[in-house]
């Protein structure tokens, strides 16, 4: 592992073990927010040299993609983060532990909701190899959210979404991939997290996270055939 790589990996370890040096004043609350750092592990893969990322919190997805990018180590490697709360909310906790693992020299932190922010990007031409998505999981700002990833992410890339136990973020993937060709990538998150659908014990236990292929082509199927989901 490169010296870059390294640094970032000891960040990476101090948050797992000690965690944040500051956390909101809820319950278990970075235990709660944060993704497992197994999972994290699991990010690190497709050879990604350009990332956006919905929700920051306290870094462990962010550490992790910043982790791969410099693994990776393409020649103009860039991680665009969205997160409007990482201020007021997270007093910066997760942006100082990028910036202590040396990643905001690739690191962008945009400080708008991903309903502004994300548009912003199209506009701009930006395209991405993969998408991180832990923002809001109120059904209707996922599906925004997704909405615009897809004319983001390039063809063929890669989204990553958190929290698929939750019913509002299984709906609205779901259109996506009824209707949009997006194909889930079966056992990308097999030795991760489980949690129960919608937490009721007595549903079926799947991975925290969902890894989801685009299509190779980005197509607006016809109104007419569309399909409940």
């Amino acid at each position: 592992m490169s010296e870059r790589g390294a640094r970032v990996r000891e960040v990476r370890r101090r948050l797992a073990q000690d965690g944040p040096p500051w956390t909101r004043d809820h319950e278990l609350d970075f235990q709660t927010v944060t993704l497992p750092e197994r999972d994290c592990d699991l990010l690190i893969a497709d050879g990604a040299g350009t990332v956006v990322e919905v929700g920051l919190a306290y870094a462990s997805s962010a550490l992790a993609v910043g982790e791969a990018l410099v693994t990776v180590d393409p020649p103009h490697p860039r991680h665009v983060i969205v997160d409007p709360f990482q201020d007021q909310a997270y007093s910066d906790v997760g942006w100082d532990l990028l910036r202590a693992a040396g990643l905001d020299s690739i690191a962008t932190l945009m400080r708008s909701p991903s309903s502004a922010a994300l548009p912003e990007l199209v506009s701009e031409g930006f395209t991405a190899d993969a998408a991180f998505v832990d923002g809001s999981h109120r059904f209707h700002e996922v599906f925004v959210d997704l909405y615009f990833l897809r004319k983001i992410v390039r063809p063929g890339g890669l989204v990553v979404m958190d929290d698929d136990w939750t019913p509002s973020v299984r709906t609205a993937v779901r259109y996506y991939e009824r209707h949009l060709g997006w194909t889930a990538i079966p056992g990308a998150f097999a030795a991760g997290t489980l949690r129960h659908i919608a937490d009721d014990p007595a549903a079926e236990a799947v991975p925290r996270c969902r890894a989801l292929r685009l299509p190779d082509a980005l197509v607006e199927p016809p109104f007419t055939e569309f399909h409940p989901f």
